[in-house]
């Protein structure tokens, strides 16, 4: 058979794909902008003939329709590997629960403990070889393919086909159904407008990257005004090993000064495992072998990453308290985002030859009633999660400036950061270091 007569034998309706969903099954979705939209909101439909349906998916775009219509939650658990808005605003409901993973391990997570499923993932048209790209999203979604008990691509033409890197595609023969959507464009993450302290953060990690150095940023408007800089500086021959691609990787490869020459591999070429931003984003990854997308067991493996020299981490971060600790993931107890790559790239970033790995954050943050908070407290506000914790902590920057606390003690930690908090909090936390019995 033919693989234009094996696409068409199965190509299905929305309707009959989700049909496949039986009460009792897992389900796993596709991860970030590569997460089955479309199909969502019908399998939600049939939450009336389904009893404890579980269902996982990771970063949704937007608000995952299987969450929202089950108040109960006797029809559809919803689950999400790392929180997008739509899962904060469904988990603040008590409609999603986070699963807690370091990125790297996701892989062999899904191996030993995810059980098998159907799984729905939004992928490229396919090529003249039968395989059907994952475009923007490559993460583990090798892996839970392997797990796939009926396997789902929904095709949208909008989406870039992305070139490899690995595991980067699925071929015909392991898929079950296909369902053609409504071709809808990628979810669009409009830049963050920066401000003067994400200017004056920046300008501080600026003085800690060299020529050579291999670049990995997180999300927000730091990594982004870190990138924005680069971009406009007289660096030299910067490479990319990174999980998530944004916008600013672009301004750095159009402005020359990335051109992963100096890369101890992958030479050239601007390593990801996933990729959010803006259309131009996503029409600059199209069939474009400056880039390479790759699963997450290799963007984010300690040995792989760290064996760039000069690999430079940049990630935003909620608090940290004294003695190092940081929470990039929750306010107390209501949760934010997840841990992903940030733990991954602090380890690979100090084992690299020269590498730094950078937690960024404004000095105040601002509550609902106005007031101005350190973000640099004494102890994490309880319920806070320990993202990096004390002992793998290496740089921490504010627009007060930048410390190493590597190799440091408790004494020497409290006073580096608190020379970097904002001036009116300083007394109030030499107070609390000095009850603490952290002060010298």
């Amino acid at each position: 058979m033919s693989i234009v007569d094996e696409y068409k034998e199965k190509l299905v309706s929305p309707e009959e794909a989700v049909n496949v969903v039986k009460s009792g099954d897992k389900v796993h979705y596709g991860h970030f902008a590569m997460s089955p939209t479309f199909l969502d909101p019908y399998l939600a439909k049939r939450k009336d003939e389904l009893q404890d349906v579980k269902v996982y998916g990771v970063t949704y775009p937007g608000l995952a329709q299987v969450g929202a219509c089950d108040e109960t939650r006797d029809h559809f658990m919803y689950h999400s590997w790392h929180f997008s808005g739509g899962d904060r605003i469904l988990h603040d409901k008590g409609l999603c629960n986070y699963i807690p993973m370091l990125y790297r391990e996701g892989p062999e997570l899904i191996k030993r403990y995810v059980d098998p499923g159907v799984v729905m993932i939004k992928v490229s048209p396919m090529d003249n070889r039968g395989y059907f790209n994952f475009s923007v999203s490559n993460s583990d979604t090798h892996c839970f393919i392997n797990k796939a008990t009926t396997m789902i691509v929904e095709v949208c033409d909008k989406a870039p086909y992305c070139l490899g890197g690995n595991n980067e595609a699925v071929h015909i023969s392991d898929v079950d159904m296909i369902v053609e959507t409504d071709n809808k464009p990628l979810i669009q993450v409009p830049a963050i407008p920066l401000t003067e302290v994400d200017k004056a953060v920046a300008t501080h990690i600026m003085k800690l990257i060299e020529d050579g150095s291999v670049i990995q940023l997180g999300i927000g408007g730091m990594p982004n005004a870190v990138g924005a800089m680069i971009a406009q500086s007289d660096l030299k021959d910067l490479g990319c090993h990174t999980e998530v691609l944004v916008d600013s990787y672009v301004d750095m490869y159009e402005a020359g000064v990335m051109t992963g020459r100096r890369k101890a591999f992958d030479q050239g070429r601007m390593v990801y495992t996933f990729a959010l931003g803006s259309q131009r984003l996503y029409d600059f990854l199209h069939m474009n072998r400056a880039a390479a997308s790759c699963s997450v067991d290799y963007t984010n493996d300690l040995n792989i990453a760290s064996a760039h020299d000069k690999l430079v981490s940049v990630n935003n971060a909620i608090e940290i308290d004294l003695y190092g600790q940081v929470c990039s993931e929750s306010s107390g107890t209501r949760h934010i985002t997840g841990t992903g790559g940030q733990l991954d790239f602090i380890n690979a970033a100090f084992k690299s030859e020269g590498g730094k790995g950078i937690v960024c954050l404004s000095s105040l943050k601002e509550s609902k009633k106005g007031e101005k908070i350190s973000r640099i407290v004494p102890t994490l506000t309880p319920g806070g999660i320990v993202t990096v914790p004390r002992t793998m902590v290496h740089y921490v920057i504010t627009e007060y400036g930048a410390v190493d606390l590597k190799g440091k003690s408790t004494w020497e930690r409290a006073e580096l950061l608190i020379s970097i908090a904002h001036p009116d909090t300083r007394d109030e936390l030499i107070k609390a270091a000095q009850q603490q019995g952290i002060w010298r």
